[in-house]
Parts: structure tokens; sequence; C-alpha cells
């Protein structure tokens, strides 16, 4: 029986403290923190964890240094202390990072005034990182010769952090350590809609792989369900001080553009920041900010020109990117909090990813809005707090939900890990060591891959070519990872879809095996469904490769 089977189960069959809908960075930063402090917890999403807003973000942790445009130093601040925070926490998985930002002739600001909110902003992260730099463009030049600097006035180096894995990875670590501390979570599993009746939320539940139904009891519903916050309002009834406005970013993923491991920052044609970033031997670029109506966003042509004009016309390549060099997209919806009252009305240009709790006491229900990876930790413990409000016993209150284990624990695995000689089974195509790799991904978990690796040292080889996962931990992810289709695999547990061509995974022998390990009979049926599903997304291979 598979863990989600056995989740399943236990959903209707057991009473509730809370029900958590929607299992985004929101969802399951609150079950974390709900489940680590002592509340018995449901999680369930009607796709993936991670399945949209939380699976397209930039990858970075940043104090939104943008914001201070707009004299949103509150925000920022907090922000900061939020990166920070983040950085102690997971110092596997969030690092530090240098942006090396270039400013035209011409911009709306000198780069002096620039340079001076750099350490405006380094002071209000506490002087955190490391300091900020003023950079000549003959300087940014020799730093990284790839920019263009015809026409740059200078330019400035400042810190702000990026997750080394990808941001659906970090999101699901969180519901990993909320089903740790005993919550109970499902993908796959919609909400039609919850009615109070007495003191209890009686949720009507669908499991979308087979389309039965079931009920959900719970004393308090949290609707976390991201950019539908407001349609699950609608199927319950509430009426709440805040609602969305929606704003559309994309990324291309394309081959590395430069071996340096720091984020170029530009300012894009519109105004915006746009960004270079590191991700592993690919690059990511981007974004975009388009005014959506509905949050259901798509990748246009005239999006792909954007970026690619944007980034052609700022960097100094071999070639001219086009579309045959993109390996992949990322295209989300930005959920904006703004007030009922405004509604749409606001300009979304002008707007943060601030959070908003917005709780009815007399019913019980929590909705949030907005929010973004680097808040996480704060929308936790906001959540803990009004749920304690709402009569919602946590008898562990001081208990630590989030973080990787302590120090001794890190040590005692690495010395397994070079007693047993693991680093010498590292792949050649790794961009790091294994025993680095394994403790970031699974933390206290891989004392056990460790294990198989010293029985098996076959469980070390990489199973997908052009990716660094090896067999021992396809096996792990399916075991205990919820793993339901393919693409909960490839995109968000990993980012093998984001960095290998779709055309070239779908000649991988080394994928077969793996859908093997994770469906087992039905490993044939996954494959063919992935690749008819996204047949379309993105250009085919060019000829040459």
């Amino acid at each position: 029986m598979t863990l989600r089977t056995r989740n399943l189960e236990k959903l209707p069959s057991e009473e509730y403290d809370a029900l958590i809908i929607g299992g985004g960075i929101n969802g399951a930063a609150a079950a974390a923190a709900l489940s680590g402090k002592g509340a018995k917890v449901a999680l369930i999403d009607r796709g993936d964890f991670a399945g949209s807003t939380s699976m397209h973000s930039s990858n970075l942790v940043w104090g939104g240094i943008k914001y201070m445009e707009s004299n949103d130093f509150a925000l920022v601040r907090k922000l900061c202390k939020s990166r920070n925070h983040l950085i102690e926490s997971y110092p596997s998985t969030v690092k530090e990072i240098r942006f090396l930002t270039t400013i035209a002739k011409g911009f709306r600001h000198s780069p002096w005034y620039l340079w001076a909110g750099t350490w405006l902003y380094w002071l209000m992260g506490n002087g955190f990182t490391k300091r900020p730099k003023l950079l000549s463009p003959k300087n940014i030049k020799r730093e990284e010769p790839i920019i263009k600097t015809d026409g740059a006035v200078g330019g400035f180096e400042y810190s702000d952090a990026y997750l080394y894995d990808n941001d659906a990875r970090f999101v699901f670590n969180f519901v990993r350590q909320a089903m740790n501390f005993g919550a109970v979570a499902a993908n796959y599993v919609e909400s039609l809609g919850a009615e109070r009746q007495g003191d209890h939320w009686v949720t009507q539940a669908r499991n979308v792989m087979d389309d039965s139904t079931f009920e959900i009891r719970s004393k308090v519903l949290i609707n976390a369900a991201g950019p539908w916050v407001d349609e699950h309002n609608a199927l319950t009834h509430q009426s709440t001080s805040h609602q969305h406005m929606y704003s559309k970013g994309i990324h291309l993923i394309v081959p590395q553009l430069t071996k340096e491991k720091r984020v170029l920052a530009f300012f894009a044609d519109d105004g915006r920041l746009f960004f270079v970033i590191p991700m592993g031997n690919r690059t990511c670029i981007g974004t975009t900010d388009t005014h959506m109506e509905h949050p259901n966003p798509e990748v246009t042509e005239k999006d792909i020109a954007f970026v690619l004009e944007n980034i052609n016309s700022r960097l100094t390549l071999s070639k001219p990117l086009t579309e045959s060099d993109i390996i992949s997209t990322r295209c989300g919806v930005r959920p904006l909090a703004v007030k009922s009252e405004k509604g749409q009305s606001r300009d979304f240009l002008q707007l943060s990813r601030k959070h908003v709790i917005d709780t009815h006491d007399e019913t019980a229900h929590i909705s949030i809005f907005g929010g973004k990876l680097t808040d996480c930790l704060n929308v936790g413990e906001e959540i803990a707090d009004e749920a304690r409000r709402l009569n919602i016993s946590l008898d562990h209150t001081n208990r630590r939900w989030y973080g990787e284990p302590g120090a001794e624990v890190k040590a005692s695995f690495m010395e397994k890990a070079k007693a047993m000689k693991l680093d010498d089974l590292t792949p050649a195509t790794s961009t790091e060591k294994l025993s680095s790799r394994l403790w970031r991904r699974y933390g206290e978990d891989a004392f056990a891959l460790l294990e198989q690796i010293k029985a098996d040292p076959a469980e070390a080889e990489v199973l997908i070519d052009g990716t660094e996962h090896l067999r021992c931990e396809i096996e792990y992810a399916r075991d205990h990872e919820m793993i339901t289709e393919l693409e909960d695999f490839l995109r968000r547990r990993a980012k093998v879809s984001l960095v290998v061509h779709r055309d070239e995974l779908a000649r991988s022998k080394g994928l077969k095996r793996a859908c093997e390990v994770l469906f087992g009979a039905d490993a044939q049926t996954r494959f063919d469904t992935y690749f008819a599903d996204h047949a379309d997304d993105i250009p085919a291979e060019p000829a040459h490769s």
C-alpha cells in the first residue's frame, strides 16, 4: 500500500483540528507549523503539492529590494529578516548569492543613487550578507565578460539568496515535515466545497485519480489555495476583506550562459528587474509581468520574444538566443492581495507580494492571500497564532517545526559517508559531491540511502542521463514522496524536466527504467500520458542536437 493510499484511507475516518486546502508554499508551511506545534492536521491539493505558483518562481529568496522604490520599507525589512532566517535555518538549501546589476544610460536613477539604496538595503538586513560594491563599466566587463557594457554608466553588486534545488522541492520538504509530525496529506484530492455543521466543517472531497468522493471533518478550515483562494471561498460562501489580482511571469531555461555563480540583474525594457540566474549547468532567464484576469496562465510567443529580445540586447553571446535554444519554460501567476473594495482598480505593477491572513472567527475559517517563498516561516507562525485564537490546542508551542537537522546530525552523516568513501562514487557529470547532495535533499533520511548504497554500490548509479538522480533516490521518491504522476517527479520533487529537453527525455531509456521503479506495471501508461500532456510545451529540439 502506497503512502498516498494510506493517507486517503485516513482522511474520511478521522476528525482534524484543521483541514488545509492547497499544498503550495502557504499551505505547506501552515501544515508544518500547526502539526509541529501539536495540532491534528489534514492537507489536500487538487493537483500535486507546489503544482502552481510555487513551482514557477525565480528560485530566489530575497528581501524585495524592488519594493524600496515604492517606499515599502516595512515590507523590505520584514523580508530581509525572513531571508536571513531561512539562510540560517537551511544552510545547505538556501544560499547567499551575489547580484550584479548593470545600469544603462538614461535610466531613471543614477548608479550612485541606486548604490546608496543597496547600502540601505544591506543595513535593513542587519548587515547579514556581504557588503554592496559599486562597479564601473570596465569593472563590470572584467567581472562578467558576457555583459554588454556599451551604453552602461556603471552598476553595483549586492547579495540576496537562492534555492540550490528547485522551489517545488523546497515546498515539498514542508509537506514531508508536516507528515513527520503526524499530518495526513494527499495530493490529487479536490475540495468540492464545505459547509459548517455545528462546531465542525464538513468538506466534500474528490479523489481526482478515480473520481471517488468522501467527507473530511475539521474544526477549522484553512483556504490556502493560492490563486484559487477566491474561487474556493465562493464554494464555501465566505466573504473576505481581501481578494486577488493576478500577474503572469515566465522564465526560459536555456543552456548555461556563464559559469560564474552569480545572478545578473538588469532593468528590462518595461522598467522591471530582469534576471539571468544560474541553474546548475543551465541558465534561467526572465521574468515578465503581465496582468491577468484569471489564474490560468500560458506562455505566448509574445512572452518568449520579450525575454529573448531583452537578454540578447544585454549580453554579448557567440550567437543570439533563439526559440531553438529553449530547454523548458516556467509560467506562473502571482496572486496579489488587494482590499476587496479597491478590487481591480489597483495598478498591479505597484503591488507587492505581501501576504494577508483573513480570519472569520464565527465560522473558524481562515484564508491566506498573496505570499511568497521568502515569507513562508512568517505565514506558518501567523496561522498557528490564528488557530490558537480559534481554540485549537497547540501543546508544543515552542517546538521548532522547520529547518535542517542540527550540526551534530550532519557531522554524523558526513562521517559515515566518508568512512564508506561515498564521494568516490560521485558521477563525473555531477555538479556536487554525493554526500552534500544527499544531505541537502533528504536530511536525516539520507542515512537510509547510505545503507542502501553500502549494501549495493549500483544504487549510486545515475539512472537518467543528463541528471544527477541516483537509483536509490528514485526508489526513495516512490516510497516517501507521493509520486502519483510522472510530472510530480520530473518537475517538482526533482527539476529533471527543467534542465533536460522534452525530446531528449522521450528518448531516454533511463527514464523508462525510472518509470518502472516509480509505477511498476503502470510505467508505460504514465510515461505515455506525460508526453501526450506536454507535447506542445516548447519548440522541438534543434536538428543538430
